[in-house]
């Protein structure tokens, strides 16, 4: 049996839906992404979620089982099975290497965001009709909280949503930023405009990678300094734009960016597809090379929006200043940028020290 071959995820007008010869046992996936769809969430969200049902449709079709038949211990035993699958090309992360250590395979969050998608289509299922049991079980049920906890001021003190138990535990990391000299590295090997303006808007205005991409001529106000930043669920905020990141947008469009009728800002300047927007794949290609030329392995586009948000916390910014500049949904997004300022850490704890020692 091939699964791969009998089950793939294709675009369909407009929308992503499994297709192949053992597409229609798992019909209830397309009837769920194409809610998605409905929902206008984004074509990139709905891929996401169409990978991982993909993968949970090809793993039910090698069980023989269908959406139907799933329960509770389906689940769990799905659950030990994307733990347990490795990486193409890499051992599972239940193999273990000579040396004694473990080896790496899916990371944890891979595994939670597949088990996400599951659950989602699940409680789409069971919204649709009622009387389906859910088989994905409910997590601790959350304490009552007021709408003003919710959002706002007092966002961070709201209690997180029920989470269903089926989840793997994920290593909290602290975002890593670049340093002074990487960054000085970096920005040394840029050698357009497009590709300066585009790192510039990272590093000093915050902007995601999509959002960069996604920006049109008309969302920049070079004169005021302002950015009209369409991000995730298709927020718009505005953000001020660094002087000199507008001084070197301005040059890119009257020196550097082709002729073209688009109104993305950035566009492809080489190759067949000159004058077309810039894709993510492009935007990675690009920094990608830069990486290898620069020596910085870790300037990632994403890297440059961390070190954005380091500078804001280390410069005492307020906390709700510095979620709108992010663009972040959550408070608690935000709050994760005072922990990369271990000086104001270890300030904070001096003076603390002093004036203990002052007082005896």
């Amino acid at each position: 049996m091939n699964t791969q071959q009998e089950l793939v995820l294709l675009p369909s007008h407009g929308a992503w839906n499994l297709h192949g010869s053992a597409a229609a046992r798992f019909s209830q996936a397309n009837d769920y992404l194409g809610y998605l769809s409905d929902r206008n969430y984004s074509p990139a969200t709905t891929r996401a979620y169409g990978y991982d049902l993909l993968a949970f449709c090809r793993w039910l079709h090698e069980q023989n089982l269908t959406i139907e038949a799933v329960d509770t211990n389906t689940l769990i035993n799905y659950l030990k099975f994307c733990k347990q699958s490795s990486v193409p090309g890499r051992p599972g992360p239940n193999v273990m290497t000579l040396d004694g250590q473990r080896a790496d395979g899916y990371a944890p969050a891979t595994v939670n965001r597949r088990m996400a998608a599951v659950s989602g289509l699940f409680t789409f299922l069971a919204m649709r009709d009622p009387c389906l049991p859910n088989p994905m079980p409910k997590g601790q049920e959350s304490r009552w909280v007021s709408s003003a906890q919710r959002s706002g001021l007092l966002g961070h003190l709201a209690t997180p949503a029920a989470r269903s138990p089926l989840r793997v535990r994920e290593p909290r990391r602290l975002p890593r930023s670049l340093e002074s000299d990487e960054v000085i590295a970096l920005f040394q090997g840029l050698r357009t405009y497009r590709d300066r303006a585009m790192a510039g808007l990272m590093l000093y205005c915050g902007l995601r990678a999509g959002e960069v991409l996604a920006l049109r001529i008309r969302d920049v106000d070079i004169g005021g300094r302002w950015l009209l930043v369409l991000g995730k669920g298709s927020k718009e905020r505005r953000v001020p734009l660094d002087v000199d990141v507008a001084g070197v947008i301005q040059t890119y469009l009257l020196a550097e960016r082709p002729e073209s009728d688009e109104q993305r800002l950035f566009l492809v300047a080489k190759g067949a597809n000159r004058g077309l927007p810039l894709t993510a794949a492009g935007l990675r290609t690009i920094f990608r090379y830069h990486r290898e030329i620069s020596g910085v392995p870790d300037g990632h586009p994403h890297a440059l929006r961390h070190t954005f948000g380091s500078a804001l916390a280390a410069s005492g910014v307020d906390l709700s200043i510095m979620r709108e500049l992010l663009g972040h949904a959550h408070v608690n997004t935000t709050a994760r940028y005072i922990h990369l300022v271990p000086a104001h850490v270890k300030s904070e704890y001096d003076a603390a020290i002093n004036r203990q020692k002052q007082s005896h």
